[in-house]
């Protein structure tokens, strides 16, 4: 198929759809934040966290307007950088913030919608170039044009009416700001931007420190899919020379090193036990104090470094199914999760609709989701409020949601697993005349 007939496919879905999709939601979101339910959706916990709320950004940007430093306390996680473009931000949208992350949220799922554009492409080109290498029977297994591109536009879709999304957005939460970060670092990577993808890579590690583990699967892209060798030193170059800018300008902004301590030291050593839906608060809670950093460690490395090398050498013929996997691990088991991280890796799931056909636990995953997110905030409120319940009740709540989360990442690693097996060796099964067994290695 000619690259012209492609991109015909490809702009199935008009821009003024599209324009009127984003339009929507914006008017669901404005009007949401204009309603009673903005403060209501704002104080839950599921929402906010320690490191994303807007009330703590509001105290520490009110701090520093009268010269008090803000990370004396145990008040504010976010960087000197993001709290100098937050105060800049207000002064944009003179005070009106709810503009300004309805604005931010948007623009994501954009950016979203074009790097999962292009992803498709390349992904529909790329299988034209092998079909040649394909199993005569495999037919049923080739991409089709018509769903394919149309994924981008679920993706959009996805992103902007996600519940967990729209309640982050709606909650004044700065995942939407890591978020877009993340979005801009995913769309440089996939159009071979590698300066871009640095710089952006560099933004969201130094506000959630996790996404450090993304360079491997960022030099996976450049190397497999973009197959340049220079663009991977100028990526890895801009990542090392912007991060060290940050910590430069972060130092400047805070008249000291005293933020380390407050933003990545409440990351790693997890002093906040404040609920969330995440696994850490539960463990820590629970914990005898002399087994802290034993477990400190073992969770860290769970989240970082335990599943990367693995992940990468099984899956780095897809670099963009393990960047999104990568970010998965991490949202799945990083200290201080919230919905909207949540969200946005969910978002992304229509661009790998050509291995749905493959997955067997949509329905058990999507009844989990559901189930856990609904009984979150009624068992919290029967916990703390009403004290019927206890720690046990809501965190039996979080530990249904990260293992559904689990199920669909690993549902999705496996499908594609079966889908390279179907498309190398076709239908039949069997191995030297033995049935065989499909499994992952």
């Amino acid at each position: 198929m000619s690259l012209k007939k492609l991109r015909i496919y490809n702009n199935l879905i008009s821009t003024p759809r599209i324009i009127i999709t984003c339009l929507s939601a914006i008017i669901v979101r404005y009007y949401l934040m204009m309603s009673k339910y903005q403060s209501v959706i704002a104080n839950h916990v599921e929402v906010s966290t320690p490191l994303n709320s807007w009330k703590r950004v509001s105290e520490g940007l009110y701090l520093l307007s009268l010269n008090i430093n803000p990370y004396e306390g145990d008040l504010l996680h976010e960087t000197p950088l993001s709290l100098y473009l937050y105060k800049n931000i207000l002064q944009v949208f003179q005070g009106k913030i709810h503009l300004a992350f309805i604005t931010l949220d948007v623009t994501t799922a954009v950016v979203l919608y074009f790097t999962t554009k292009k992803f498709t492409e390349d992904l529909f080109v790329e299988e034209e170039e092998n079909k040649a290498t394909y199993a005569k029977d495999a037919e049923e297994c080739f991409l089709k044009p018509d769903k394919l591109f149309k994924s981008s536009y679920y993706v959009l879709l996805t992103y902007l009416f996600n519940p967990y999304i729209l309640f982050s957005c709606v909650g004044y939460s700065t995942t939407v700001f890591y978020n877009l970060y993340l979005s801009v670092m995913l769309f440089s990577m996939v159009h071979g931007i590698p300066v871009l993808c640095g710089v952006f890579l560099a933004i969201a590690a130094s506000v959630s420190f996790y996404p450090v583990v993304l360079v491997l699967p960022i030099t996976m892209y450049f190397k497999y899919a973009i197959k340049s060798h220079t663009k991977i030193i100028v990526n890895l170059t801009s990542f090392v020379v912007t991060s060290l800018l940050i910590f430069v300008l972060c130092s400047n902004f805070g008249t000291d090193f005293s933020y380390i301590r407050s933003v990545y030291g409440c990351i790693l050593t997890i002093p906040d036990l404040q609920p969330n839906v995440g696994l850490f608060w539960y463990f820590f809670t629970e914990m005898f104090e002399h087994f802290r950093e034993l477990f400190i460690y073992a969770f860290q490395i769970n989240t970082t470094i335990l599943y990367l090398i693995p992940v990468s050498l099984k899956f780095r013929k897809h670099p963009f199914l393990l960047t999104v996997a990568v970010n998965f691990i991490i949202t799945i088991f990083k200290s201080y999760p919230s919905v909207g991280d949540v969200g946005f890796v969910l978002s992304l799931m229509p661009s790998f609709s050509h291995l749905f056909p493959f997955s067997q636990q949509g329905f058990l995953v999507g009844t989990m989701l559901v189930i856990s997110t609904s009984l979150a905030p009624i068992l919290y409120y029967l916990w703390i409020y009403c004290n019927s319940a206890n720690a046990n009740f809501y965190f039996g709540v979080t530990l249904s949601f990260a293992v559904a989360q689990i199920f669909l990442l690993t549902d999705l690693l496996f499908s594609q697993v079966k889908r390279d097996y179907m498309l190398k060796y076709g239908k039949d099964r069997k191995i030297d005349g033995e049935e065989g067994i499909l499994c992952l290695e």
